[in-house]
């Protein structure tokens, strides 16, 4: 192995550029390769639990709505899971995002379609890591096994690459934004690149992207500084990351301004249930690929899975450093060991942070970290000198590895003792290709083993999430499903349908006639239960709502209880055409007398007959030129038009009284009277209502919604945009000052005999 350093404004990465992307092909032909494996072992390893359950169907429906020529904003009869801006990762001003959402109505397999989009993006995460391990001076062979390690690295292969796609795509422009980022402060590029990935990353919605990213430009400006030792730099980088900020405030500022009214307010402060938080120990199995952890998951008190697995070769590898050569590069490597050093503490706890929970989320960031920083220093300080005593300190750190593995799943000791003796076997040979072909040889060799790991560990072990087995497309998912019309509540819990030896074609699943997570929206129908992590607190309450859309037993006595003010069942507040009830919560309800202007119906197909009941208005579903009035007291009102985001009423009201709307009292809605402001309130905090003064006659009542910080989110990102025109225009004037500086040096240097005489010949 060859060590070297890497000077200020030298080129990133050791090697020609044909070599670079060579070495970068190879990054993403190893994860397409991965990606393969892992396919054939489990076809729908890539569609379970949040991606099957909610991120896809939330792509196919606001495809829909762009495709309807509108912009996302609330989806009424969803209710609490409508309000998308409070969502936030819906990626509303994401471009990358809303091309996915266009374009997902198109794609019947939905199997297909999440799993093209986590390929994309673990392709664009491998070539972030990649680049990154570039520009801290890794040789291309070396950076493209960290790059390519980065998709399969644990936490991210069972977490993210199974279900929590938005935290894949955060985490991939991250990388992205942190390699253009180091570019932009050392003056090879422009500010373009690194403001693009970091509003990429910010506006995908997933706030510990977010989070990521501020504390990744932070630690490269505070290491920009040091390792250059200029300001200038680093307050390059630190005014970028401002700007992409203020443009991407506009994705979080509806969320923050409406978390009182959600189940995100934050009031219970920060404190530890150790769920999802990752104790230092558990550093101990990065290198065993058979090592399942102590992190408490949803699985139990450990997750059975390896989450913390990062490489094989990752720990072992510490072994054959030049450590006393180390420190003369720390200077340079300050800005990745701040990020490591935060991750590491971040990882450990506490489990809540106000509305930020879970901190084992940022998992990936730690063996991101490791395999840039690992690489790039066996890169530079690989040496194979003194090798018995290396290799002896080799083999007791796979010791020490297999006994920690051990403790966490003393059950599978005989697979760890296994994972130890290939990890020799596999690690002797990488260090005869090294002694006998280089480090390109060993390199190449690490980059062939990626996948079969990945492979092993899918074959062997569960992800920590449960599998739907939603249907695969959309045709099969709605030829049998009733076509149901109007607005539908189903009274249910998904738990009271599944079974452990759950498969596709089991019976006892519901997905021919009962909804959970987001599947009304692949089926395209009208339901109030959806998936949602913000919630409506009062409303989730009244009726019992899980995130996931189950309800509690006691939901359909409270759906019919008649309000005090209105008079009306809430039933007749929300404007509800139709309930769908679960027979397991239910058993034999039907027996009882429907509530009053209410029917029992036979349900359309066979299967909706064996698992539900279903309650119909005896009068049929309710006309549609109301609009969204459900109530009015001391009230005469006639709906003039009525749209997702707008209102508009004609009103009569002589001694004063109330308009009651089907609609949630979101903050953001405001109210106007013939023009004059009215203040807007709400029955029991849920239901939107206004009240009119006496003596109002055929007045002009018009209800608006626009989510809370929209303008100055409008005005943030113009703010930015000019930060950034200011920071191109600086850009431009540096690189013509550095172009005048070179011309100037050329010519000094130019030699004498180039020039031509100014002089006779006779002198």
């Amino acid at each position: 192995m060859t060590t070297s350093t890497m000077q200020h404004g030298q080129d990133p990465g050791l090697g020609s550029r044909t070599e670079r992307l060579a070495w970068g092909a190879a990054v993403a032909a190893v994860v397409v390769l991965g990606y393969l494996l892992i396919l054939a072992v489990d076809p729908r390893f890539f569609y379970i639990d949040d991606t099957e359950s909610g991120a896809v169907p939330n792509w196919l429906q606001l495809g829909r709505i762009l495709r309807d020529g509108h912009f996302p904003s609330l989806v009424l009869d969803q209710w609490m899971a409508g309000n998308y801006p409070v969502e936030g990762q819906g990626g509303l001003w994401n471009p990358v995002q809303m091309a996915i959402n266009y374009i997902s109505p198109s794609v019947d397999n939905l199997v297909v379609l999440a799993t093209s989009v986590k390929l994309g993006f673990s392709i664009v995460l491998a070539w972030g890591v990649y680049r990154v391990g570039l520009a801290y001076g890794a040789r291309p062979a070396w950076a493209a096994v960290a790059g390519a390690s980065a998709p399969f690295v644990g936490f991210t292969l069972f977490f993210e690459n199974t279900s929590w796609i938005t935290a894949l795509m955060g985490t991939a422009w991250i990388m992205q934004a942190w390699a253009s980022s180091i570019s932009y402060a050392r003056g090879r590029s422009g500010p373009i690149l690194p403001f693009v990935f970091l509003y990429l990353a910010i506006s995908v919605g997933y706030v510990h992207a977010a989070v990521m990213a501020g504390v990744m430009i932070g630690s490269l400006a505070i290491g920009e500084w040091v390792f250059q030792r200029r300001w200038q730099p680093a307050a390059r980088v630190a005014t970028v990351g401002i700007a992409a900020a203020a443009c991407g405030a506009i994705t979080f500022l509806p969320g923050v301004l409406t978390s009182a009214v959600t189940w995100r307010s934050g009031v219970e402060g920060a404190f530890n249930d150790n769920f999802l938080t990752a104790p230092w120990s558990e550093t101990l199995t990065a290198s065993i690929p058979s090592s399942v952890t102590s992190i408490e998951s949803w699985t139990g008190e450990t997750t059975a899975s390896p989450v913390t697995y990062i490489a094989w070769f990752l720990v072992p590898a510490l072994a054959f450093v030049a450590w006393q050569r180390v420190p003369a590069a720390l200077r340079e490597f300050t800005a990745p060991l701040i990020l490591l050093v935060f991750v590491l503490v971040f990882t450990a706890g506490p489990s809540d942070i106000g509305p930020i929970r879970w901190p084992a989320r940022i998992l990936p960031f730690v063996a991101i970290l490791a395999l840039i920083l690992v690489t790039t220093i066996l890169s530079r300080y690989g040496t194979l000198s003194r090798l018995r005593p290396r290799i002896l300190a080799a083999s007791l750190l796979v010791l020490i590895l297999v006994l920690r593995a051990g403790s966490s799943g003393p059950e599978l000791f005989g697979r760890h003792l296994v994972s130890g003796m290939l990890i020799a076997v596999v690690g002797g040979l990488a260090l005869f290709l090294a002694r006998r072909y280089g480090s390109r040889a060993t390199a190449a060799l690490l980059l062939v083993t990626i996948a079969p790991v990945a492979m092993y560990q899918v074959a062997n072990y569960d992800p920590p999430f449960d599998k739907w087995w939603l249907p695969a497309s959309q045709s099969e998912a709605r030829s049998e499903f009733p076509k149901w019309e109007g607005s539908t509540l189903q009274l249910g819990n998904r738990e009271l349908t599944e079974t452990s030896a759950s498969e596709p074609d089991d019976p006892r699943l519901p997905w021919h006639s009962q909804v959970y997570g987001n599947s009304a929206k692949v089926l395209d129908l009208d339901y109030v239960n959806a998936y949602t992590p913000v919630g409506y607190l009062d409303f989730a309450n009244l009726l019992c709502f899980e995130h996931e859309g189950s309800t509690c037993p006691d939901a359909y006595r409270r759906l019919f209880q008649v309000d005090a003010y209105t008079g009306k069942t809430y039933a007749d507040l929300m404007r509800l055409d139709r309930v769908v009830l679960q027979k397991n919560q239910y058993p034999l309800i039907d027996d009882q007398p429907a509530p009053p202007g209410w029917k029992w119906v036979t349900p359309p197909t066979a299967d909706s007959a064996r698992q539900t009941y279903v309650l119909e208005r005896i009068a049929g579903p309710l006309p549609s030129d109301q609009g969204r009035i459900s109530a009015t007291v001391g009230v005469t009102a006639t709906s003039v038009s009525s749209a997702a985001d707008s209102e508009e009423v004609r009103v009569t009201s002589p001694n004063g009284g109330s308009v009651v709307f089907a609609r949630l009292a979101w903050p953001g809605y405001t109210a106007t009277l013939n023009g004059e402001p009215l203040q807007t309130k709400g029955i029991g905090d849920i239901f939107l209502y206004v009240d009119l003064p006496p003596g109002t006659s055929d007045a002009d009542l018009k209800i608006d919604f626009r989510p809370p910080g929209q303008r100055i989110g409008f005005a943030g990102m113009a703010g930015g945009i000019v930060v950034l025109g200011l920071l191109v225009v600086l850009d431009v004037r540096r690189r013509r000052t550095d172009r005048r500086g070179a011309t100037v040096l050329e010519e000094i240097h130019e030699p004498t005999s180039s020039k031509p005489s100014t002089t006779s010949p006779s002198r």
